[in-house]
C-alpha cells in the first residue's frame, strides 16, 4: 500500500476514492471501503482512499476536539487489511480549510487524482465553511456513491439498550463509560491501541508485577484506568493513565502485566486489545497497597478469562 503525503500534479491512474475521517474505522466506515473494493474490482480503478491528519476539528477547536480512537498508524494498519492500494494523507490546514468546493472537485478529485467514483457518507460536506455537499459531486460528473449510516441490528440494539446508528462519537462515549461490549459492537472488534513496546522504570518488576510499557501515541485516549487485555494475543492486566501513586510520572502510560508469560518483547510492535473494564485508576498511600491492589486486579482479569 502507498501513502502520499501530498497530490500529485496530475494522475494517469484512475481510482475509485474513498473520502473520510475514519477515526476507530468501525463498522460504517468498514461498510465503505468494502464497497469501495466492489466498485474498484468491477470497474478496474486503484482503489484509493484520502483522509485528514490532523483531524478537521483538532484544526479549527483544538482544545474542544474529541479524543482520537486511533493513532494515524493503527488507522493505516486497517486501510491495508482492507486492500486498499493507495492512501492520500492530507494535511488539514488553513491553506486546505480555504479551499473552494469548486476547486476541491476539479483541481484535486478530477485533474490530481483522477478519481471516476467517489465513495462517502450520506452527511459528507467539503470546502471552505463545509458548504460544498454531495450533490456538488455528483453534478461535476463523476460517479457518485453516498453510503447511508450504518446501524445495529434490532437485537444488537435491545440487547445494548442503545440507539441504533454506528458512530465514532457513540464508540468515544461506550468507552469513557467503560461499556467495552458496546465498543465492540460498534467497532465490529474488540478496541484495541498499538504501538512499541519501550523500555520503562522497572518498577512493576520490582513489585513482581513486571509490565511491557507500550509507547502511547495517543495524546488523549478514549479510555483510562484498569482492564483486562490481551496483548497480541496473551492475557494480561493493563493500566492506562499517569500513575498517580509514582509521583513525577507527567506523561500517558501503557503498561502491561501477562499472566504466565517470560519473554522479551522490547522494541517489538504489539496489539493490546480490551475486553473488560476492572477499575478506575487510582492514588494509593504507598507501593505496598499498590501491590496489594495489582494482586487483586490481576485475579480479576484472570477470572475474567476464564
Amino acid at each position: 500500500m502507498q501513502i502520499l503525503r501530498h497530490f500529485p500534479s496530475e494522475s494517469n491512474q484512475p481510482c475509485a476514492l474513498a473520502i473520510g475521517n475514519f477515526d476507530g474505522v468501525h463498522l460504517g466506515h468498514q461498510a465503505l471501503l468494502k464497497e469501495l473494493k466492489a466498485v474498484a474490482s468491477a470497474q478496474s480503478l486503484q482503489m484509493a482512499v484520502m483522509t485528514f491528519d490532523p483531524h478537521p476539528r483538532e484544526f479549527f477547536s483544538p482544545e474542544k476536539a474529541p479524543a482520537r480512537l486511533a493513532s494515524l498508524r493503527e488507522k493505516l494498519e486497517r486501510f491495508a487489511d482492507a486492500g486498499v492500494d493507495v492512501v492520500y494523507l492530507c494535511r488539514f490546514n488553513q491553506r486546505f480549510a480555504s479551499l473552494s468546493g469548486e476547486a476541491f472537485i476539479n483541481d484535486i478529485l478530477i485533474k490530481s487524482l483522477n478519481a471516476k467514483t467517489v465513495l462517502v457518507g450520506e452527511d459528507f460536506s467539503f470546502g471552505a465553511g463545509r458548504r460544498g455537499g454531495v450533490v456538488d459531486i455528483a453534478n461535476a460528473g463523476l460517479n457518485l456513491i453516498s453510503l447511508p449510516q450504518v446501524n445495529l441490528s434490532d437485537e444488537d440494539v435491545q440487547s445494548l439498550g442503545d440507539s441504533e446508528r454506528v458512530s465514532s462519537t457513540r464508540i468515544r462515549n461506550a468507552l469513557a463509560a467503560g461499556r467495552l461490549d458496546v465498543a465492540k459492537n460498534l467497532l465490529g472488534r474488540p478496541y484495541s491501541i498499538s504501538g512499541k513496546v519501550i523500555h520503562g522504570a522497572q518498577l512493576g518488576r520490582k513489585l513482581g508485577f513486571p509490565t511491557a510499557n507500550v509507547h502511547m501515541r495517543h495524546e488523549r485516549p478514549a479510555l483510562t484506568g484498569v482492564y483486562a487485555v490481551k496483548l497480541n494475543g496473551l492475557n494480561g492486566v493493563a493500566n492506562l493513565g499517569v500513575r498517580p501513586t509514582i509521583a513525577g510520572v507527567p506523561k500517558l502510560l501503557l503498561e502491561v502485566h501477562l499472566f504466565d508469560f517470560d519473554g522479551d518483547l522490547y522494541d517489538k510492535h504489539v496489539h493490546v486489545e480490551f475486553f473488560h473494564k476492572i477499575r478506575d485508576e487510582m492514588k494509593f498511600d504507598g507501593l505496598d497497597a499498590l501491590k496489594a491492589q495489582i494482586a487483586k486486579d490481576v485475579q480479576v482479569a484472570r477470572h475474567f478469562f476464564k
